[in-house]
């Protein structure tokens, strides 16, 4: 329902802002109002009457802009999961239609992926700080990709057997002179951690184990208890 004239504001100035050259203020009725990027405010004259809904459009324009760049800016420190951006956002409590309109954009734009950010995180998962299957699904899971993205991608890039002998190779000098079975409980416990199942810690353990003996027979001190 349009509105009767008496209730439209009429726009009575547009001021470039001093500190930013690309934003516009907009002021109604003689007083500010809010502000505008330049695109947006190019549409705008002096004298011009705005509705309350037209205003409300303006308003929620302007916020998308403003979440797409904060959205950008997260985004340029690392990849970023969908779910995290809408959390980011919703912590500067732009409303979940401004935030819907912003993902929307970025995935227009490539910017943002799930299975690409999925793929990345196993990526530097792998190389930096190898995880077992399990490990990797919870983190993923926290990050809101789906589980059809996630074993998909954990059938074709994790092959645990390598991943807990890579991770168990970080722990390989520090155990030096300690006993086989100190090794298995301390080296497996950390490779339990990291997610990695039982099969594929002890099959790491063993062959990490036969070729220390193989390369330096001395490497592991005697065992007392042992019957």
């Amino acid at each position: 329902m349009c509105l009767d004239n008496d209730e439209m504001q009429e726009i009575t100035s547009l001021e470039v802002q001093k500190n930013n050259a690309e934003r516009v203020n907009v002021y109604l009725d003689g007083e500010f109002a809010f502000g505008l990027n330049l695109m947006d405010a190019a549409a705008l004259r002096k004298g011009q009457k705005l509705s309350e809904a037209d205003i409300a459009t303006l308003r929620e324009k302007d916020a998308t802009v403003k979440a797409f760049d904060a959205a950008v800016t997260y985004l340029s420190y690392r990849p970023r999961s969908v779910k995290e951006i809408r959390d980011k956002l919703a912590k500067k409590e732009y409303s979940e239609l401004v935030i819907e309109s912003v993902i929307q954009r970025l995935e227009k734009y490539g910017y943002v992926d799930d299975r690409t950010f999925a793929k990345l995180w196993i990526q530097d998962r792998n190389r930096l700080k190898p995880r077992g299957k399990m490990a990797l699904r919870f983190e993923l899971r926290n990050k809101g990709i789906a589980d059809a993205i996630i074993n998909e991608l954990l059938d074709e890039m994790v092959d645990e057997k390598d991943g807990a002998y890579d991770a168990a190779s970080k722990r390989i000098r520090r155990m030096q002179g300690k006993t086989q079975r100190e090794f298995k409980k301390k080296v497996g416990a950390f490779l339990q951690r990291r997610g990695f199942s039982y099969e594929s810690a002890n099959q790491a353990l063993e062959r990490h184990i036969a070729e220390i003996l193989e390369d330096d027979p001395d490497f592991f001190a005697q065992d007392n208890n042992r019957w």
